[in-house]
């Protein structure tokens, strides 16, 4: 079963999609400012599979992803979506209209692009590894905030790491599913020239995990976020939406 939350009002729909390990929580600070601006209309942002509240899967694909997230928006006559890291994977997946949903436009921040031998041996060595437990709350926290990216000076509150640590029987434990890392490696090309929607790719300027040269070679909208890392769109929201606000305005 796939967790969400919605807010705001009239058309089109903005879908949001967190980066793997993270929850529908980042993205607090960007929902304000759509509410404060209005003229875009309703956001919607789940908890992606295998994370936050959201339930799992057996095996975890880009694929997988899209046909659950798909079945958010059927019914919506125009969306958009703004997606991190592997949020940008799974919203592509959604614009080739395979899963029968149709995205006008996609805002991508932060996706990796280039994998080697040794970050896809890495990524399958974490999916392989058991749930690690914790005896207190603030342990499990502190590490939710390290795997995430999500330290004080970017995430102050606990509103940005709503539902990133669960509690179970033999203590504390962060929500994502380890098996998740499957999902890494997918064919960023295939999905771009799969995409039929218009689409801005951005990176922060300090993100190590994409430059901006790699972008543009799949991205003609191309931005930098400057003075901000990976989780740009926790840092500098109001930037994030006005490249929708682009997009939305053609």
């Amino acid at each position: 079963m796939l967790w969400y939350e919605k807010g705001g009002s009239g058309a089109p729909a903005v879908l949001l999609l967190h980066g793997l390990g993270a929850t529908a929580g980042v993205w607090v600070g960007l929902q304000r400012v759509l509410e404060q601006r209005g003229g875009i209309g309703r956001w919607i942002a789940p908890d992606l599979s295998g994370h936050g509240h959201s339930g799992g899967q057996s095996r975890y694909s880009v694929g997988s992803l899209a046909a659950e997230v798909a079945g958010l928006i059927r019914d919506e006559p125009e969306v958009y979506v703004v997606g991190h890291s592997l949020g940008v994977y799974v919203a592509l997946a959604l614009a080739s209209r395979w899963f029968g949903v149709e995205v006008r436009g996609i805002v991508g921040v932060g996706p990796k692009i280039a994998w080697s031998e040794a970050d896809i041996q890495g990524a399958r060595e974490l999916a392989a590894r058991p749930v690690r437990w914790y005896a207190t709350a603030e342990e499990a926290w502190n590490r939710y905030r390290r795997v995430s990216g999500l330290d004080v000076t970017i995430a102050p509150g606990e509103e940005w790491l709503r539902r990133g640590v669960r509690q179970g029987e033999q203590g504390w434990r962060l929500s994502q599913d380890p098996r998740t890392f499957e999902v890494a490696g997918a064919p960023f090309g295939r999905l771009v020239g799969g995409a039929q929607a218009r689409l801005v790719l951005a990176r922060g300027e300090h993100d190590a995990m994409v430059g901006i040269g790699e972008l543009a070679e799949y991205c003609q909208e191309t931005h930098e976020i400057a003075g901000v890392g990976h989780n740009a769109h926790v840092e500098k929201p109001a930037e994030v939406v006005g490249l929708l606000e682009r997009v939305v305005r053609g």
